[in-house]
This record gives structure tokens, C-alpha cells and sequence, in this order.
């Protein structure tokens, strides 16, 4: 059992569920308890001890019951609709069975064990042979429902179904040399033809059960891409839902990759002076290698967000993803700006996430409903906060640059740029719309060190992902 739900704890793992090996071994004492008796107990204890968001819960559920109710449901499927075509009750199958085994102990010295599985309905046996059957022809990798004749083909030789189907040939010949009537002869007969095609049906189901599995896994990565590509102005607030899940298992895969990038460089680049002045005493074989001492700097970051309602959501989402990576930076200052501004840092900082994102845009610290204006936004962040600024500081603003046709006061990004070590602008509207209209873009650009556009999640990421330090 246990190995049965590592298989299905890397199975969730594939499909974006993150399961801990804490929560893999709180697995294994749950199912202890309850047991595979009851169905639904041993699966509210594996959702209770694997799922931690109520987003996870469908892909569990589907997951589940792919896997729990799958090979051996489909070879107790089989076994079942064997009976029924000889219209036997269970204790007449089950008698027919036992003659079965008699006979096979009689004539079927030389049965191969996967003969004997079948004839005998040893369901765990055979369940365990095809597993092991389709590891070795890699079933896992099936993606296509083409390759569903391929793969099932490749899991009747590995099994060594021309064996069997010589080996049950062999025992209907077998058969007409034996002491028993007509009646029981035909039975025996139609009894080694239907489990025959039993097996076959097996083979071809279970084919069929793990390419579904991969399609849950295929579906789920391509409604997050199609998530990731959506602009933020037009997210329902469904997708909105959803997007949080994505924005948490995005900064989560930037965290793996800045973590290993880290420790890649953690040595620094090759000292080749060092090197050879430290190896001097053995005639310059460098038995000893040197490295340059990195000097290790997190950054600073002060967010500067419009929340107008055109950019809301873009805010949003930056807002939570730069949270998601805080420890990743030194210290992390956020402003929100609509005309006024206003610091939201605290509120981040005493508060969850989403929590924050809540009181910081329902309009209690700024006037969120009120007309854009850039300029008075700018200039009020240089009076009041410019000394938050130093060269270790990237600052970041996300907005349109839609000014209302107010003064731009654009000197102020280049005093912010005087100050900090990186100042970049992040605007949701298409490059094309740049300064056109009432847009400042055009005068703001020229004092940014970078300006991008980011009106989807994979450019968010993509800025991201530049803010933090190589090594």
C-alpha cells in the first residue's frame, strides 16, 4: 500500500499539487487507520493528510479516482462480466472456480504463472504483473490517444500474451481427454475464451486509465498557460480566483530556479592568481583552487502601484507576486497611487497577502475612485518618501501613464533615478497605445532604466524574475 500512494503522491506532484514527504508518511498513518475497506474514509484521509487548497481539490478528486478505482477496478470489472456471461451466482463461480484449480493441478504443470493468475482470478497477482509489465515499457510516457494501439501492443509482448494464447490453446485440446461431461467441457471451454478476452480488454482499459491520467495533467498545465496569456484587464472574477493559485505556484518555480542559481555561483568565478600563488610550493600544479569571494547584496524594492480601475488587477498581481518572493529582497516598501498616494507596507507586513490586497484597494488609504493623475502622484512620493531611496533600491512602477492631460512632473522619475540603483516602469497597455492620447509614456520612458510591458502573468514573471540578483 505504501508504495501504491508514493506512486499517487508523484502523480499529484505532476499535476501541480504539492505534496510533501511530511504529508506522504501522514498519508501512510491515515490509510492505516482506515483501512481500504471504505472507500470515501480512505479518501477524505488522503485529501485531509495531501490537499492544503480548496484549488487542488478537482484535480484530487479526478486523480483519485483514476488511480484508486483503476487497474483493479478494470480486472474486477472483467471478472465480474466473466461471471455474468456464464450466468453464475457468486457461489457457483466460485465453485466453478475451485474445479478450475483442480483441473489446472491435473493438466497445467506447465502453465506460465500469468496463465495461472487469470485462470485461477488471482486479481492482486495479475494486477501486480501488469504493473510491472507496463514500467518496463515506460507506460507512464503515453501523452496521445494514438498511441493507445502502440502502447497496448507493447504491454501484451511484455506479459508474453502469445504464450498464453498458445497455453490456453493447449488446454482446450487438453480438455477433450479428460473425464467429464459435455456440459461442464463447454463451460471449461467458454471459460478459457473469455478470460482470454478478459485480458485483452484489461490491457487495452488500463491503457486507455493512464493516458487519462496524463490528459489531467496536459489540461491542467494548458488552462494555466491560456491563464498566464490572458491580459489582466479582462479576467473575470472566476479567472481572477484562479490566477491567485497561479501567481503562488509561479513565484514558487522562481524560487526553485533562484535558489539553484544561487548555489551554482555561491563560489564565485576561478582566482586564477590566487590559485597559482597558493600552489607555488607544489611547481604550480593547482591542487588547490581559489575562488572569488562573492559579496552577497539582496535588494531593496519600492513598488509604486496605480489602482485606477483600468490597471487594478495588474496591480493586483504584482503586488502579491513580489510578496510571494520577499525573502528573496532585503526589505520591501509598496505605495499605491490614483492622484494620492498612499504606503501600504504595514498592512503587508501584519497582514496575509490577500488580506493586504483586500484593505489596500477597497479605498480606505487613497481615493481609489478618483481621476488619474501621474504627476501629483510622483511629486507627492518625491516630498514625503525620497529618502527611502538609496543605490541598493530598484524602484518599480506599474501603471498606464494616463495622465488625464494633467502636468506630468516627469522631472520627479529623474530624481528618483538620481537616487536609486534601478528605477523600471511596468505598463499593462500594449507598446502601440505608448503616448497617445493622454499618455505620458513617451516623456516618463527616457528617465527608466527599463520599461516593459506586462499585461499578462508570463511577462510579470519574466520582470520579475530580472529583479532579483544573480548570485
Amino acid at each position: 500500500m505504501q508504495e501504491k500512494l508514493v506512486e499517487f503522491a508523484n502523480l499529484l506532484r505532476e499535476n501541480g499539487v504539492r505534496v510533501s514527504l511530511a504529508e506522504t508518511l501522514d498519508a501512510f498513518g491515515a490509510s492505516e487507520i482506515t483501512g481500504l475497506g471504505e472507500k470515501e474514509a480512505f479518501r477524505a484521509a488522503l485529501r485531509s493528510t495531501m490537499i492544503k487548497r480548496a484549488s487542488e481539490l478537482p484535480v484530487f478528486e479526478e486523480l483519485f479516482e483514476l488511480y484508486f478505482s483503476g487497474l483493479g477496478e478494470i480486472i474486477k470489472q472483467a471478472s465480474q462480466a466473466v461471471q455474468q456471461a456464464l450466468s453464475m451466482s457468486d457461489q457457483d463461480f466460485q465453485k466453478f472456480l475451485d474445479e478450475v484449480e483442480e483441473m489446472l493441478k491435473k493438466e497445467g504443470g506447465k502453465l506460465s504463472e500469468l496463465a495461472r493468475q487469470l485462470l485461477q482470478n488471482n486479481s492482486g497477482q495479475l494486477e501486480k504483473a501488469i504493473r510491472e509489465a507496463a514500467r518496463a515499457v515506460k507506460l507512464s510516457n503515453i501523452e496521445r490517444t494514438i498511441e493507445e494501439n502502440y502502447f497496448a501492443r507493447a504491454l501484451a509482448r511484455q506479459l508474453g500474451l502469445d504464450r498464453l494464447e498458445q497455453e490456453i490453446k493447449q488446454l482446450r485440446d487438453d480438455l477433450q481427454k479428460l473425464d467429464m461431461s459435455a456440459a461442464m467441457r463447454a463451460r471449461m471451454e467458454e471459460y478459457l475464451d473469455r478470460r482470454l478476452k478478459a485480458l485483452d480488454d484489461i490491457i487495452k482499459r488500463y491503457v486507455r486509465m493512464e493516458r487519462e491520467k496524463r490528459e489531467v495533467q496536459a489540461r491542467e498545465q494548458q488552462h494555466l498557460n491560456r491563464l498566464a496569456e490572458k491580459s489582466f484587464y479582462y479576467l473575470s472574477e472566476d479567472e481572477i480566483r484562479q490566477m491567485n493559485e497561479a501567481v503562488q505556484k509561479l513565484a514558487q518555480r522562481l524560487k526553485n530556479v533562484i535558489a539553484v542559481r544561487r548555489k551554482r555561483d555561491k563560489r564565485g568565478r576561478f582566482d586564477v592568481k590566487r590559485t597559482l600563488r597558493q600552489n607555488l610550493e607544489y611547481g604550480g600544479v593547482p591542487f588547490k583552487l581559489r575562488f572569488e569571494q562573492r559579496k552577497k547584496e539582496k535588494p531593496q524594492v519600492v513598488i509604486l502601484c496605480d489602482v485606477s480601475d483600468s490597471v487594478r488587477n495588474a496591480s493586483r498581481f504584482m503586488l502579491e507576486f513580489v510578496y510571494s518572493l520577499q525573502d528573496l529582497y532585503s526589505r520591501v516598501r509598496s505605495f499605491i497611487f490614483v492622484s494620492d498616494i498612499g504606503e501600504v507596507t504595514e498592512h503587508f507586513r501584519t497582514n496575509d497577502v490577500r488580506e493586504a490586497l483586500d484593505i489596500a484597494l477597497k479605498g480606505d488609504i487613497i481615493n481609489v475612485y478618483a481621476h488619474s493623475n501621474f504627476g501629483h502622484a510622483f511629486r507627492s512620493f518625491v516630498d514625503d518618501y525620497i529618502g527611502a531611496l538609496n543605490k541598493r533600491t530598484t524602484v518599480i512602477v506599474l501603471g498606464d501613464a494616463r495622465n488625464n492631460y494633467n502636468l506630468p512632473h516627469d522631472w520627479c522619475l529623474r530624481e528618483i533615478k538620481q537616487r536609486a540603483k534601478r528605477l523600471i516602469w511596468l505598463n499593462p497597455e500594449s507598446r502601440n497605445t505608448w503616448g497617445f492620447g493622454d499618455s505620458e509614456m513617451d516623456r516618463y520612458a527616457v528617465h527608466c532604466d527599463l520599461v516593459e510591458e506586462c499585461r499578462n502573468l508570463n511577462q510579470l514573471y519574466h520582470v520579475v524574475d530580472q529583479l532579483v540578483p544573480r548570485s
